[in-house]
């Protein structure tokens, strides 16, 4: 896939920490919904990241509100996040609805994943 085909999400620190970005990528795309079988970065799932006084904040959102995983891969998503970074992390769970248009890589649909 190139990168024009990609939906790839751009995070307040691509401008202000682009050093934190690669590292970060690595490392939640680690991360992977097991009833999906997809990373939370391919999913879409991390919408904004900032660093506000040596503070990373992140807003990420799950796929549905009542994912069974959903306690457990946020938990995930933090630890890993700090691994990259080495700075503190903090999470806030959006409320908003997931849909398909939220993800990087909108070629997983022709695998037969989704009707």
């Amino acid at each position: 896939m190139n990168n024009e085909e990609k939906n790839e999400i751009r995070w307040n620190i691509h401008e202000t920490h682009p050093d934190l970005v690669q590292p970060l990528r690595e490392k939640l795309a680690e991360v992977v919904d097991p009833e999906i079988g997809m990373n939370v970065l391919q999913l879409g799932l991390i919408r904004k990241v900032e660093v506000e006084e040596e503070v990373v904040k992140m807003y990420i959102i799950l796929t549905t509100p009542f994912c069974p995983y959903g306690p457990a891969m946020i938990e995930t998503i933090r630890q890993k996040a700090q691994e990259a970074v080495g700075k503190p992390v903090t999470l806030e769970l959006g409320m908003e609805p997931w849909d398909f248009s939220m993800m990087e890589e909108p070629g997983a649909l022709d695998w037969g994943l989704y009707a």
